[in-house]
């Protein structure tokens, strides 16, 4: 039997890399029943996928896919993993002085959401 640990606090250049990232490529909805953040990117960029997933452990990668001459992987945060990891990180940020529409999108998902 193992024990579940609490995710490692990321150093300030991996906190820093994917907060970037979520704000350059993310997007912040949901699928109706629960909110998530979703990154889908070329399939060129999987080794930074997979660093994601050690990164944010809990979150899924799903792919690659083949649409309209694109091949992408899809990595979404959702559920306990969105809630206690991604939120705290994004909420402690200055979003609403970076970039205004990220700010936007982050604000309505967490309004439609509840969270």
């Amino acid at each position: 039997m193992h024990s579940i640990h609490p995710p490692t606090p990321l150093n300030d250049f991996h906190q820093g890399l994917l907060l970037g990232i979520l704000i350059g490529e993310g997007s912040f909805g949901g699928d109706g029943k629960q909110p998530q953040i979703t990154l889908r990117m070329h399939t060129r960029h999987q080794r930074l996928f997979e660093r994601l997933l050690e990164l944010v452990p809990g979150s899924k990668l799903y792919g690659p896919y083949d649409h309209g001459g694109r091949r992408y992987f899809q990595w979404m945060a959702r559920g306990q993993v969105l809630r206690d990891t991604l939120l705290p990180m994004l909420d402690a940020l200055p979003l609403e002085d970076t970039d205004e529409y990220v700010y936007e999108r982050y604000q309505e998902m967490k309004l439609r959401y509840k969270l």
